[in-house]
Protein backbone atom coordinates (compact mmCIF):
# COMPACT_ATOMS: atom_id res chain seq x y z
CA UNK A 1 0.00 0.00 0.00
CA UNK A 2 2.99 2.38 1.06
CA UNK A 3 4.38 1.89 -2.37
CA UNK A 4 1.12 2.99 -3.93
CA UNK A 5 0.45 6.04 -2.44
CA UNK A 6 3.95 7.29 -3.01
CA UNK A 7 4.14 6.13 -6.85
CA UNK A 8 0.38 8.20 -6.81
CA UNK A 9 1.88 11.28 -5.16
CA UNK A 10 5.09 11.37 -7.27
CA UNK A 11 2.71 11.44 -10.27
CA UNK A 12 0.22 13.90 -9.11
CA UNK A 13 3.54 15.98 -8.20
CA UNK A 14 4.84 15.06 -11.57
CA UNK A 15 7.13 18.47 -13.29
CA UNK A 16 8.84 21.33 -11.05
CA UNK A 17 8.12 25.28 -10.62
CA UNK A 18 9.94 27.66 -12.61
CA UNK A 19 11.20 28.28 -8.78
CA UNK A 20 13.07 25.06 -8.38
CA UNK A 21 10.03 23.15 -6.69
CA UNK A 22 10.33 19.39 -6.14
CA UNK A 23 7.85 16.43 -5.19
CA UNK A 24 8.80 14.96 -2.37
CA UNK A 25 10.47 11.47 -2.33
CA UNK A 26 8.19 9.77 0.42
CA UNK A 27 5.40 12.85 0.76
CA UNK A 28 2.37 11.43 0.77
CA UNK A 29 -1.33 13.73 -0.26
CA UNK A 30 -4.74 12.50 0.50
CA UNK A 31 -7.27 13.08 -1.73
CA UNK A 32 -4.11 12.91 -4.67
CA UNK A 33 -2.30 10.08 -3.72
CA UNK A 34 -5.42 7.69 -2.98
CA UNK A 35 -5.54 7.61 0.21
CA UNK A 36 -9.06 7.63 1.95
CA UNK A 37 -8.93 9.97 4.94
CA UNK A 38 -13.49 9.67 5.32
CA UNK A 39 -13.99 10.48 8.99
CA UNK A 40 -10.36 11.93 9.33
CA UNK A 41 -11.07 15.45 8.45
CA UNK A 42 -12.09 17.27 11.57
CA UNK A 43 -13.61 21.24 11.33
CA UNK A 44 -14.61 20.44 7.40
CA UNK A 45 -17.91 19.65 6.11
CA UNK A 46 -18.96 16.41 5.32
CA UNK A 47 -17.17 16.44 2.06
CA UNK A 48 -14.30 17.79 3.50
CA UNK A 49 -15.02 21.07 0.77
CA UNK A 50 -15.23 24.40 1.42
CA UNK A 51 -16.06 27.73 -0.73
CA UNK A 52 -12.58 28.82 -0.37
CA UNK A 53 -10.78 28.38 -3.78
CA UNK A 54 -8.04 25.94 -4.00
CA UNK A 55 -4.89 27.24 -4.81
CA UNK A 56 -2.38 25.85 -7.52
CA UNK A 57 -1.05 22.37 -6.88
CA UNK A 58 2.27 23.62 -7.55
CA UNK A 59 3.67 26.98 -6.38
CA UNK A 60 6.56 29.21 -6.57
CA UNK A 61 9.05 30.53 -3.86
CA UNK A 62 11.45 33.81 -4.19
CA UNK A 63 14.06 34.66 -1.47
CA UNK A 64 13.86 38.40 -1.32
CA UNK A 65 16.49 39.13 1.30
CA UNK A 66 18.74 37.66 4.53
CA UNK A 67 17.17 40.36 7.00
CA UNK A 68 19.15 39.40 10.10
CA UNK A 69 22.79 37.26 10.62
CA UNK A 70 24.99 35.85 13.79
CA UNK A 71 21.64 34.76 15.62
CA UNK A 72 22.36 31.57 17.99
CA UNK A 73 20.15 28.92 18.61
CA UNK A 74 16.90 31.19 17.40
CA UNK A 75 13.77 29.07 17.93
CA UNK A 76 11.07 31.78 18.86
CA UNK A 77 9.42 33.70 16.61
CA UNK A 78 7.01 36.64 16.96
CA UNK A 79 6.43 39.50 14.44
CA UNK A 80 5.88 42.79 16.66
CA UNK A 81 3.13 45.41 15.10
CA UNK A 82 5.84 48.01 13.95
CA UNK A 83 7.59 45.62 12.21
CA UNK A 84 10.03 44.68 14.05
CA UNK A 85 10.34 40.44 15.06
CA UNK A 86 11.33 38.76 18.38
CA UNK A 87 13.40 36.45 18.26
CA UNK A 88 14.25 33.83 21.51
CA UNK A 89 17.08 31.98 21.92
CA UNK A 90 16.96 28.68 23.12
CA UNK A 91 20.57 28.09 24.43
CA UNK A 92 21.13 31.37 25.81
CA UNK A 93 17.74 31.96 27.13
CA UNK A 94 17.76 35.93 25.46
CA UNK A 95 15.12 37.25 23.29
CA UNK A 96 16.58 39.67 20.58
CA UNK A 97 14.28 42.57 18.56
CA UNK A 98 15.39 42.38 14.94
CA UNK A 99 14.69 45.70 13.25
CA UNK A 100 12.37 44.57 10.03
CA UNK A 101 14.17 46.74 7.84
CA UNK A 102 17.48 47.30 9.09
CA UNK A 103 18.29 43.66 10.65
CA UNK A 104 19.48 45.94 13.35
CA UNK A 105 19.66 43.71 16.58
CA UNK A 106 18.79 44.67 20.21
CA UNK A 107 18.90 42.41 23.10
CA UNK A 108 15.88 42.91 25.52
CA UNK A 109 17.30 40.71 27.94
CA UNK A 110 17.42 37.14 29.19
CA UNK A 111 14.27 35.54 30.45
CA UNK A 112 15.58 34.45 33.91
CA UNK A 113 14.91 30.13 34.86
CA UNK A 114 15.44 29.12 31.64
CA UNK A 115 17.57 25.88 31.66
CA UNK A 116 18.79 24.45 28.15
CA UNK A 117 20.14 21.07 27.84
CA UNK A 118 19.46 18.97 24.88
CA UNK A 119 16.10 19.95 22.87
CA UNK A 120 15.22 22.09 26.01
CA UNK A 121 15.82 25.85 26.58
CA UNK A 122 14.18 29.27 25.57
CA UNK A 123 11.29 27.86 23.07
CA UNK A 124 8.30 29.52 21.52
CA UNK A 125 7.57 33.11 22.04
CA UNK A 126 4.38 34.91 21.31
CA UNK A 127 2.66 38.41 21.58
CA UNK A 128 -0.17 38.75 23.99
CA UNK A 129 -3.85 39.15 21.98
CA UNK A 130 -3.65 42.43 24.38
CA UNK A 131 -0.27 43.77 23.60
CA UNK A 132 -1.51 47.24 22.04
CA UNK A 133 -2.56 47.73 25.44
CA UNK A 134 -0.63 45.24 28.25
CA UNK A 135 3.20 44.83 26.10
CA UNK A 136 3.20 41.22 27.28
CA UNK A 137 5.21 38.39 26.00
CA UNK A 138 4.78 34.92 26.30
CA UNK A 139 7.45 32.38 26.78
CA UNK A 140 7.66 28.36 26.75
CA UNK A 141 10.50 27.15 28.09
CA UNK A 142 12.30 24.31 29.95
CA UNK A 143 13.25 25.05 33.96
CA UNK A 144 15.32 23.18 36.15
CA UNK A 145 12.08 21.24 37.09
CA UNK A 146 9.56 21.41 33.93
CA UNK A 147 8.49 22.81 30.48
CA UNK A 148 6.45 26.02 31.24
CA UNK A 149 4.53 28.70 29.88
CA UNK A 150 5.41 32.65 31.51
CA UNK A 151 4.68 36.23 30.34
CA UNK A 152 6.85 39.03 30.44
CA UNK A 153 6.31 43.23 30.39
CA UNK A 154 8.53 44.66 27.19
CA UNK A 155 9.89 47.70 27.89
CA UNK A 156 11.25 48.99 24.86
CA UNK A 157 12.28 52.56 26.56
CA UNK A 158 14.24 50.78 29.05
CA UNK A 159 17.95 50.35 27.98
CA UNK A 160 19.38 47.46 25.84
CA UNK A 161 19.53 44.44 28.23
CA UNK A 162 17.19 45.32 30.69
CA UNK A 163 13.81 45.64 28.74
CA UNK A 164 11.93 42.32 30.22
CA UNK A 165 9.84 42.34 33.31
CA UNK A 166 10.74 39.22 35.84
CA UNK A 167 8.89 36.18 34.47
CA UNK A 168 5.35 35.69 35.76
CA UNK A 169 4.53 32.16 35.25
CA UNK A 170 1.27 31.13 33.37
CA UNK A 171 0.92 27.44 33.09
CA UNK A 172 3.48 24.42 34.62
CA UNK A 173 3.92 21.10 34.90
CA UNK A 174 4.63 20.12 31.61
CA UNK A 175 7.09 16.97 31.50
CA UNK A 176 10.65 17.93 30.27
CA UNK A 177 13.46 15.98 28.75
CA UNK A 178 16.56 15.68 26.95
CA UNK A 179 14.42 15.31 24.22
CA UNK A 180 10.58 15.95 22.77
CA UNK A 181 10.19 19.18 24.51
CA UNK A 182 7.40 20.21 22.21
CA UNK A 183 8.01 24.45 22.55
CA UNK A 184 5.28 26.03 20.39
CA UNK A 185 3.24 28.45 21.62
CA UNK A 186 0.47 30.69 19.52
CA UNK A 187 -2.78 32.50 20.37
CA UNK A 188 -5.98 30.99 18.03
CA UNK A 189 -8.38 33.18 16.19
CA UNK A 190 -10.49 32.71 19.66
CA UNK A 191 -7.78 34.38 21.85
CA UNK A 192 -7.08 31.19 23.67
CA UNK A 193 -3.07 30.30 24.32
CA UNK A 194 -2.18 26.82 22.49
CA UNK A 195 0.89 25.00 23.46
CA UNK A 196 2.52 22.24 21.56
CA UNK A 197 4.32 19.64 24.19
CA UNK A 198 6.43 16.66 23.50
CA UNK A 199 5.94 13.34 25.61
CA UNK A 200 9.83 13.89 26.51
CA UNK A 201 11.10 10.64 25.63
CA UNK A 202 8.36 8.80 27.52
CA UNK A 203 5.84 7.42 24.81
CA UNK A 204 3.20 5.85 26.92
CA UNK A 205 2.68 9.55 28.48
CA UNK A 206 1.16 10.38 25.06
CA UNK A 207 -1.87 8.45 25.55
CA UNK A 208 -2.24 9.49 29.29
CA UNK A 209 -5.04 12.13 29.22
CA UNK A 210 -4.03 12.93 32.80
CA UNK A 211 -0.44 13.82 31.41
CA UNK A 212 0.77 17.13 29.69
CA UNK A 213 3.39 15.67 27.80
CA UNK A 214 2.53 14.61 23.57
CA UNK A 215 -0.43 17.02 24.06
CA UNK A 216 -2.13 19.95 22.32
CA UNK A 217 -3.10 22.28 24.97
CA UNK A 218 -5.65 25.17 24.65
CA UNK A 219 -5.76 27.53 27.96
CA UNK A 220 -6.58 30.96 28.63
CA UNK A 221 -4.22 33.94 28.91
CA UNK A 222 -4.02 33.36 32.36
CA UNK A 223 -3.31 29.63 32.48
CA UNK A 224 -6.36 28.37 33.14
CA UNK A 225 -7.94 25.08 30.96
CA UNK A 226 -9.96 27.24 28.27
CA UNK A 227 -14.18 27.32 27.89
CA UNK A 228 -15.29 24.57 25.68
CA UNK A 229 -12.31 22.21 26.06
CA UNK A 230 -13.12 18.75 24.87
CA UNK A 231 -12.08 17.46 28.91
CA UNK A 232 -14.07 18.99 31.89
CA UNK A 233 -11.38 21.15 33.40
CA UNK A 234 -8.57 19.64 31.45
CA UNK A 235 -6.40 21.73 29.03
CA UNK A 236 -6.19 19.20 26.99
CA UNK A 237 -7.25 19.69 23.46
CA UNK A 238 -5.74 16.89 21.78
CA UNK A 239 -3.84 13.99 22.23
CA UNK A 240 -1.52 10.83 21.09
CA UNK A 241 1.31 13.10 19.95
CA UNK A 242 4.85 12.67 19.76
CA UNK A 243 6.46 15.83 19.54
CA UNK A 244 4.64 19.31 18.46
CA UNK A 245 6.58 22.19 17.40
CA UNK A 246 4.21 23.82 14.80
CA UNK A 247 0.69 25.45 14.95
CA UNK A 248 -1.17 27.57 12.50
CA UNK A 249 -4.87 27.95 11.60
CA UNK A 250 -6.26 28.54 8.50
CA UNK A 251 -8.70 31.55 7.46
CA UNK A 252 -12.04 29.47 8.76
CA UNK A 253 -10.28 28.70 11.87
CA UNK A 254 -9.23 25.33 11.68
CA UNK A 255 -6.22 24.32 13.76
CA UNK A 256 -3.04 22.06 12.20
CA UNK A 257 -0.19 21.03 13.83
CA UNK A 258 3.06 19.31 12.47
CA UNK A 259 4.58 16.32 14.56
CA UNK A 260 8.05 14.92 14.64
CA UNK A 261 7.47 10.59 13.46
CA UNK A 262 10.34 8.55 14.83
CA UNK A 263 11.67 6.64 12.31
CA UNK A 264 9.11 6.12 9.67
CA UNK A 265 6.73 9.12 9.08
CA UNK A 266 6.48 12.39 10.27
CA UNK A 267 3.53 14.35 9.73
CA UNK A 268 1.25 17.30 9.55
CA UNK A 269 -2.36 16.93 11.27
CA UNK A 270 -5.36 19.38 11.29
CA UNK A 271 -6.51 19.14 14.54
CA UNK A 272 -9.96 18.04 15.70
CA UNK A 273 -11.08 19.09 19.57
CA UNK A 274 -10.74 15.79 21.85
CA UNK A 275 -8.97 13.64 19.09
CA UNK A 276 -6.32 11.33 19.14
CA UNK A 277 -3.50 11.20 16.66
CA UNK A 278 -1.94 7.80 17.60
CA UNK A 279 1.15 8.06 19.09
CA UNK A 280 2.95 5.64 20.27
CA UNK A 281 0.54 3.25 18.69
CA UNK A 282 0.57 4.76 15.30
CA UNK A 283 3.09 6.77 13.38
CA UNK A 284 1.96 8.18 10.50
CA UNK A 285 -1.13 6.54 8.58
CA UNK A 286 -3.13 4.06 10.40
CA UNK A 287 -5.80 1.23 10.14
CA UNK A 288 -6.70 2.01 12.99
CA UNK A 289 -10.04 4.06 13.44
CA UNK A 290 -9.67 4.93 16.93
CA UNK A 291 -6.55 7.38 15.46
CA UNK A 292 -7.04 10.59 13.29
CA UNK A 293 -4.79 10.10 10.21
CA UNK A 294 -2.37 12.71 9.26
CA UNK A 295 -3.50 14.85 6.33
CA UNK A 296 0.30 14.43 4.48
CA UNK A 297 3.00 12.40 5.71
CA UNK A 298 7.01 12.19 5.09
CA UNK A 299 10.02 10.26 5.69
CA UNK A 300 12.01 11.63 9.00
CA UNK A 301 15.09 12.51 6.39
CA UNK A 302 13.34 14.45 4.50
CA UNK A 303 11.18 16.58 6.92
CA UNK A 304 11.56 16.02 11.27
CA UNK A 305 9.25 19.75 11.21
CA UNK A 306 9.20 22.19 13.18
CA UNK A 307 7.43 25.67 12.72
CA UNK A 308 4.57 26.06 10.17
CA UNK A 309 2.41 28.80 8.91
CA UNK A 310 -0.99 29.51 6.64
CA UNK A 311 -0.82 31.65 3.55
CA UNK A 312 -3.67 31.95 0.90
CA UNK A 313 -4.67 27.94 1.53
CA UNK A 314 -1.19 26.75 1.63
CA UNK A 315 0.34 25.51 4.83
CA UNK A 316 4.29 25.87 4.85
CA UNK A 317 6.02 23.91 6.58
CA UNK A 318 9.70 24.38 8.37
CA UNK A 319 12.27 20.93 7.91
CA UNK A 320 15.18 20.76 10.22
CA UNK A 321 17.25 17.57 9.15
CA UNK A 322 15.22 17.76 5.76
CA UNK A 323 16.65 20.85 5.07
CA UNK A 324 13.55 22.17 3.02
CA UNK A 325 10.97 24.65 3.22
CA UNK A 326 7.44 22.70 2.14
CA UNK A 327 4.34 23.52 0.49
CA UNK A 328 1.12 21.63 1.07
CA UNK A 329 -2.46 23.06 -0.66
CA UNK A 330 -5.13 22.63 0.90
CA UNK A 331 -8.93 21.97 0.10
CA UNK A 332 -10.22 22.22 3.69
CA UNK A 333 -8.60 19.73 5.98
CA UNK A 334 -7.40 17.86 3.59
CA UNK A 335 -4.01 18.11 1.01
CA UNK A 336 -5.16 18.92 -2.03
CA UNK A 337 -2.14 17.73 -3.90
CA UNK A 338 1.30 16.59 -3.25
CA UNK A 339 4.03 18.68 -0.80
CA UNK A 340 6.24 20.30 -2.84
CA UNK A 341 9.81 20.78 -1.91
CA UNK A 342 11.56 24.30 -2.13
CA UNK A 343 15.26 25.42 -0.84
CA UNK A 344 16.64 22.03 -0.37
CA UNK A 345 19.83 22.11 1.49
CA UNK A 346 20.38 25.98 0.72
CA UNK A 347 20.52 26.97 3.91
CA UNK A 348 20.89 24.34 6.14
CA UNK A 349 17.93 23.42 8.76
CA UNK A 350 15.00 25.49 8.51
CA UNK A 351 13.60 25.93 12.58
CA UNK A 352 10.35 28.69 12.24
CA UNK A 353 8.23 30.07 9.80
CA UNK A 354 5.99 32.81 10.50
CA UNK A 355 3.43 34.69 8.13
CA UNK A 356 4.57 37.90 7.26
CA UNK A 357 1.86 39.78 5.34
CA UNK A 358 0.14 39.54 2.01
CA UNK A 359 2.60 36.57 -0.01
CA UNK A 360 5.52 36.71 2.14
CA UNK A 361 6.85 34.63 5.17
CA UNK A 362 9.30 34.61 7.89
CA UNK A 363 11.80 32.02 7.62
CA UNK A 364 14.33 31.50 10.53
CA UNK A 365 17.42 28.65 10.07
CA UNK A 366 18.40 26.10 12.83
CA UNK A 367 22.51 25.59 12.11
CA UNK A 368 23.86 26.30 15.38
CA UNK A 369 21.73 23.80 17.34
CA UNK A 370 24.09 20.96 17.97
CA UNK A 371 22.62 18.82 15.12
CA UNK A 372 23.36 21.72 11.96
CA UNK A 373 26.83 22.70 10.50
CA UNK A 374 27.25 26.26 11.22
CA UNK A 375 27.87 28.41 8.52
CA UNK A 376 29.09 31.74 7.35
CA UNK A 377 26.90 34.44 9.05
CA UNK A 378 25.22 31.32 11.44
CA UNK A 379 21.46 31.31 11.58
CA UNK A 380 19.50 33.81 9.98
CA UNK A 381 15.97 35.39 9.25
CA UNK A 382 15.21 35.32 5.79
CA UNK A 383 11.77 37.07 3.91
CA UNK A 384 10.46 34.96 1.19
CA UNK A 385 7.79 36.00 -1.40
CA UNK A 386 5.61 32.56 -2.06
CA UNK A 387 2.71 31.34 -3.76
Amino acid sequence: MTAVLAAAALLLAAGCSSDGGSAPGGGSAPGGGGRTTAGASPGASPSGRTAEPTPPAQGTVKVLRTVAEGLKTPWGLAPLPDGGLLVSSRDDGTIVRVDGKTGRKTELGKVSGVSPAGEGGLLGIALSPDYASDHMIYAYFTSASDNRVVRMLYDAHKPAGEQLGAPDTVFKGIPKGYIHNGGRIAFGPDGMLYAGTGESGRRDLAQDRKSLGGKILRMTPEGEPAPGNPFPGSPVYSYGHRNVQGLAWDGKQRLFASEFGQDTWDELNAIKPGGNYGWPDAEGTSGDSRYINPIAQWHTDDASPSGIAYVDGVIWMAGLKGQRLWRIPLDGTKASAAPQAFLTGEYGRLRTVAAAGGDKLWLVTSNTDGRGKPRSGDDRILELRVR
